[in-house]
């Protein structure tokens, strides 16, 4: 489950295409409120936000059910390219997933 927070509408949904077409479960969001009352029952693996959005989010992250924070990918102008997303997105699941290994 990837959670996705951006407030422009066509950024959003080309983001959740995207996700969706690689098979991952996604839910949009157009606020960082919206979206913190309804992480407790999504419980995602990902958010993903805008930059701008970043310092809102911050110290609010809910955590996993490991009890780490959950991940958070910025998304900055270098990662307006859907193949730059996924590759950035991977990465963070992989080290995600390594650091729940390691403890």
């Amino acid at each position: 489950m990837v959670v996705v927070i951006d407030g422009d509408a066509t950024r959003r949904d080309i983001a959740e295409a995207i996700l969706a077409k690689l098979r991952f479960a996604v839910a949009p969001f157009a606020s960082v409120e919206k979206a913190l009352a309804a992480m407790q029952a999504l419980r995602p693996e990902i958010i993903v936000v805008r930059e701008d959005k970043v310092q809102e989010l911050r110290g609010r992250l809910p955590s996993d059910r490991d009890g780490r924070p959950i991940p958070l990918l910025p998304v900055t102008p270098d990662l307006t390219d859907p193949e730059a997303l996924v590759d950035a997105l991977r990465v963070m699941l992989r080290e995600h997933e390594l650091a729940k290994i390691r403890s």
